[in-house]
């Protein structure tokens, strides 16, 4: 056994949050580790004690993952420094744009084979100038890149627009991949109003807004109340005032219920009529929570923004509408409770496209790569 492991080559895998991790590349990992000695570096918030289980040596790694001050970030690169030195990969694996950047900047210097994996374009990319800056730094990161995984074909295209990446080391996957073995389609809920759900990260851009505003106006116009959302999710960075703002605007039927546990997110998810996704966020990349959704069979009622409508099919497996216009989004509200055996088809679509992302399809690609 341990000369078996000390034949293996060492993979250290370096991203900026332990529960999405977890959530979404838990397979990957699996799957990795058949070929490679994995080490895991990043902001433990979660699950370190099951990674653990899986064999995997944990390495927590804090960071500010929007922070832009000089010291805290010279501080963060230095802490890769010492990590590069301290576990000597074979070669590195990132998720993220602070470990992208940093860990391809180090790798380059020291000669170490890496791997990129951009999810979306993130908040960086949001200001002119600061964009500007961050495609710079790519640019010197990615030199010496093996291959730059993306998630939707919008960021590929985007990369190589600003000739961060050429097309020859871009790698386009089906999204992070879904294990369809936890879920099964079930008829929908006998709840005696809607009942919808928001699950995501908690920010103003997700367009949380929208969607309180659109169940209160629906409600406003019904005796009884027709409708009901909880919100789902952890509060990012400097949101917590603004939370607490809306909570105390919103009515009794509208509620945050805090984060969901991944072995929970099922049980969670089955519970619902739709899941609301009204997200406006200029770094949205690949909506991992709308393939947790389908596979649940649970349409997604979501905006036009972004690879929204690369991912739903409007009508099939829920209703695209226009970004910020509060009708569209309480028509397509409304119309569940108006045509029960269409969004009960909807449920049967949703599971049938989310086996387009098993993680044996979703993975393949990056995995026969890796693991050259």
């Amino acid at each position: 056994m341990k000369r078996e492991r000390a034949m293996k080559k060492r993979l250290l895998i370096v991203t900026n949050h332990s529960y999405m991790f977890w959530q979404f590349r838990k397979e990957l990992v699996e799957a990795l580790q058949k070929e490679h000695e994995v080490i895991l570096a990043m902001p433990f918030v979660g699950h370190e004690e099951d990674f653990r289980k899986m064999g995997i040596e944990c390495i927590p790694v804090s960071m500010n993952r929007r922070g832009v001050n000089p010291f805290a970030e010279a501080k963060l690169l230095r802490d890769y420094k010492r990590l590069l030195q301290k576990i000597s990969p074979d070669f590195v694996l990132t998720y993220s744009i602070k470990p992208n950047i940093y860990m391809g900047l180090l790798c380059s210097c020291k000669k170490i084979p890496y791997y990129a994996n951009v999810q979306g374009l993130g908040t960086a990319f949001q200001k002119p100038v600061l964009a500007g800056f961050v495609t710079v730094l790519y640019r010197i990161a990615f030199r010496k890149v093996k291959y730059v995984f993306f998630e939707n074909k919008e960021n590929a295209r985007e990369f190589g627009e600003r000739n961060i990446v050429s097309a020859d080391r871009q790698v386009v996957l089906p999204g992070a991949g879904i294990n369809l073995e936890k879920y099964k389609m079930e008829p929908y809920p006998n709840h005696s109003c809607v009942h919808f759900l928001y699950l995501g990260r908690i920010m103003k851009e997700k367009g949380i807004e929208d969607a309180v505003r659109a169940v209160c106006e629906i409600n406003s116009m019904h005796s009884d109340i027709f409708a009901e959302l909880d919100i789902y999710g952890q509060i990012e960075d400097n949101q917590e005032e603004w939370l607490k703002k809306l909570q105390t605007l919103a009515p009794g039927y509208i509620k945050y219920k805090g984060m969901v546990p991944f072995s929970q997110s099922t049980k969670v998810l089955k519970e619902y009529d739709a899941l609301l996704f009204p997200t406006y966020y200029e770094g949205e990349g690949f909506a991992g929570t709308i393939i947790d959704a389908f596979a649940a069979g649970l349409p997604v009622i979501a905006s036009d923004w972004k690879y929204n409508s690369e991912i739903i099919k409007s009508g099939m497996t829920g209703v695209i509408f226009k970004t910020h216009s509060i009708n569209e989004l309480k028509n397509a509200i409304i119309s569940i409770d108006k045509d029960i055996k269409k969004w009960n088809l909807m449920r049967q679509n949703c599971i049938s496209e989310a086996k387009r992302y098993l993680p044996a399809n979703a993975m393949k690609k990056l995995i026969d790569i890796v693991n050259g």
